[in-house]
């Protein structure tokens, strides 16, 4: 069986979603024969480095105050904790992520993926680190078991670029807005980071069916993120 997962780093429900599959998947018989790919999807292709929080991003975004923005995030937070993750909006630094999309495709290349994708999600989140940053994207790679110095050829040139952009176009072919955004065997997807037992649920289907001609089937909503208002309550779009 194959997941690909469109999913952006900054993106929170992409991170808690990326939990409840992995749960999901540890209970799931046939997890060895299960395969992972990352698709590069970008939330704000636009982003630049700013001194604004993201509280007062999240605010200016939405029109609403910053202490309202402050329990917006205070709410995602909990929900991350439980999955056993770690969310400190508090020192999160606003980036751009297209660089680390390349990376993860040159990742990709080196059987590191999935390690890199761990590692940029929870250096955003919980470590307060710079994804716009070269050196610490080059830094995150070496933890992932990549090498530090190629890390840093392949930022440093536009390798990678058209796999990124390959990513981004077949998700609006998909009509997807919103990330995260699974799709299994290509019979089925889950929009938003769902609750475990829906990921569950899919996985059986799928894998009992896995003969039979695919046909997309969205869990969970449609390829648009629901409402269509940035990071709602179990996924973030454009």
């Amino acid at each position: 069986m194959k997941i690909e997962v469109w999913s952006d780093y900054v993106c929170p429900f992409c991170y808690i979603g990326k939990r409840r599959l992995e749960h999901a998947l540890s209970q799931f018989p046939e997890r060895d024969k299960v395969e992972v790919e990352y698709r590069s999807f970008q939330l704000d292709p636009e982003a630049a480095p700013t001194s604004k929080s993201i509280h007062e991003l999240l605010a200016a975004k939405y029109g609403i105050t910053v202490e309202q923005a402050k329990t917006m995030n205070a709410q995602v937070a909990d929900q991350a904790l439980g999955v056993g993750l770690d969310f400190r909006f508090d020192t999160v630094i606003h980036a751009n992520t297209y660089n680390g999309h390349r990376l993860a495709h040159y990742a990709k290349t080196q059987g590191l993926e999935a390690e890199l994708t761990e590692r940029l999600m929870h250096g955003y989140f919980t470590d307060g680190l710079n994804l716009g940053d070269h050196e610490a994207l080059a830094a995150l790679a070496a933890e992932a078991g990549l090498d530090k110095e190629e890390a840093l050829a392949v930022l440093n040139s536009d390798a990678n670029a058209d796999e990124v952009n390959a990513d981004i176009a077949a998700a609006q072919r998909l009509g997807i807005t919103g990330v995260p955004f699974f799709v299994f065997n290509g019979k089925y997807a889950i929009s938003g980071a769902q609750p475990g037992p829906v990921f569950s649920e899919v996985l059986d289907q799928v894998w009992s069916e896995e003969k039979e001609a695919p046909v997309l089937r969205v869990i969970g909503g449609s390829a648009e993120a629901s409402g269509g208002d940035g990071c709602a309550d179990g996924s973030c779009s454009v």
